[in-house]
């Protein structure tokens, strides 16, 4: 594997809380780019207008940081190859486009959603993987000149070779071997003129020197689509590695349905980013027992990338927690761990907050601990008789949660304003009273029926934290739920 001038990227989305999946990744790519003397760059892919947000942007730039990883490119600091979002680069990507084209590459598609649900329905119905059926692909010349001329939406869809198969060396796959007929005649240029991933991606990593691309095994199955890109621009791909999934202890996909995957979440309970960080790190290198407990630093020096388990990074929350307990105990001086205390608790204006919440409800300040301290507990070891005081059946406790947990997710910008117009919106659909819908929201995020506010409370506890507690309080009312019949 060549590494001269090795330049590698990461590139998240900011659509969401930053999961521990990009800093898995983010951490392979700057540990790379530290071994070999490289650059670590930032670039912001958010093609998805529609679910990428300013705010999502800022927790990305925010959690990357609080890991410890620092880059030499990306939208905050600029750099030579800028902008590095791709929302400003716009421009550059539909010369590319047009000249896969005008090379007899790509073409004009003019299938309607409805067409292309349709299509994909009957595929499904028949047991077949849905892929574009090449209804627009020998469209003539002049129809397609016609077609645009009068105005009619249309997107640019890649060529695929039907016959043989796409043949490529992955980092740490190795010889990988993917046949054509299972490559979609992938959409790179959407109707509003923005790329779509696959095109951008490729663009952005030639315009920006990218030599060595390493990103999750969820992406090999793009890789034939990312060649064909380049061949048909008559550019050289960079090396691809794909790291090995994430995964529960149970080997299924890491995901916020069955664990926390924020690093918000791991952030505001406490842990240390440089145990995260080891944590993470110990699924790169191979380290004898008793040795574990290591800086980035270290990592970076004991890092070999021709070395990787192609086995699934377990995502082990008790042997996080061991490192982190170690960490605690063993890297910090007294002087350290006060500070580190101190700035945990101001994080995200937590304690201030609370504070601010707690001055008009108390008589004196010894009740601080058990009016404000779910604020800053990991786990408020909720009881199923913590919801006994509230008049709601069990059933219908747990509808609420259930229905409060994936709507709430759907808000953008998480605070105050947005908290309380959501569950107000929420009680509405329901056909409930507020104070119906609220009562168990109360328990299940402070432990108690009477606490602090409760759309300011979700506000300074965060997204993540909130989806966690109702996620274990529809858990714990489930066993106040008898058996159906």
């Amino acid at each position: 594997m060549t590494t001269s001038g090795v330049r590698v990227r990461i590139a998240p989305s900011p659509t969401g809380e930053p999961h521990v999946g990009t800093a898995y990744v983010a951490l392979f790519n700057y540990l790379f780019a530290k071994k070999h003397g490289g650059e670590f760059i930032l670039r912001i892919e958010d093609t998805d207008a529609t679910r990428s947000t300013p705010e999502f942007e800022q927790k990305v730039l925010d959690a990357l940081k609080w890991c410890g990883l620092k880059w030499s490119e990306g939208p905050d600091v600029g750099g030579p190859y800028g902008p590095y979002r791709q929302s400003d680069r716009k421009d550059l990507y539909k010369p590319f486009v047009d000249k896969i084209v005008a090379n007899g590459h790509g073409f004009h598609c003019f299938c309607t959603p409805e067409r292309l649900e349709e299509m994909r329905a009957a595929q499904r119905a028949a047991g077949k993987q849905p892929k574009y059926d090449g209804h627009c692909l020998n469209l003539s010349a002049e129809e397609v000149t016609t077609r645009i001329a009068s105005g009619e939406p249309n997107v640019v869809r890649m060529k695929i070779p039907t016959e043989g198969s796409c043949k490529f060396v992955d980092g740490v796959y190795g010889p990988v071997e993917i046949p054509w007929d299972a490559v979609d005649m992938q959409v790179l240029l959407k109707a509003d003129g923005m790329p779509t991933y696959h095109m951008a991606n490729v663009v952005d990593d030639h315009l920006m020197k990218i030599t060595h691309v390493a990103r999750g095994e969820e992406w090999l199955a793009s890789v034939p689509k990312h060649i064909l890109i380049y061949q048909y621009l008559g550019l050289e791909p960079p090396v691809f590695m794909h790291l090995s999934l994430m995964r529960n202890a149970d080997k299924s996909k890491l995901s916020k349905r069955k664990n926390p995957t924020s690093i918000s979440y791991y952030s505001a309970l406490g842990y240390l980013p440089e145990a995260l960080m080891n944590f993470l790190g110990l699924f790169f290198i191979q380290i004898a027992e008793g040795e574990e407990i290591l800086t980035i630093d270290e990592l970076a020096t004991q890092f070999d990338p021709e070395n990787l388990s192609k086995a699934g990074a377990i995502f082990d929350i008790q042997k996080l927690d061991w490192v982190n307990g170690r960490w605690l105990r063993e890297k910090l001086s007294e002087e350290d761990f006060q500070h580190r205390v101190l700035q945990w608790a101001l994080e995200n204006d937590r304690l201030r907050e609370g504070l601010k919440l707690s001055q008009s409800r108390i008589s004196k300040l010894g009740e601080l601990p058990d009016l404000m301290g779910f604020l800053l507990k990991s786990d408020l070891h909720l009881d199923p008789a913590a919801f006994a005081k509230i008049k709601s059946t069990p059933e219908e406790l747990l509808e609420i949660l259930n229905t409060v947990q994936p709507d709430l997710e759907k808000i953008l910008e998480w605070n105050v304003e947005s908290v309380e117009a959501e569950l107000r919106a929420i009680a509405d659909r329901m056909g409930k009273k507020l104070k119906v819908v609220v009562a168990p929201l109360f328990v299940a995020v402070s432990g108690s029926s009477r606490s602090l506010p409760l759309f300011d409370s979700m506000a300074i506890l965060g997204r993540a934290v909130v989806r966690q507690r109702l996620k274990l309080a529809a858990q714990t009312v489930a066993t106040l739920v008898g058996p159906k019949n």
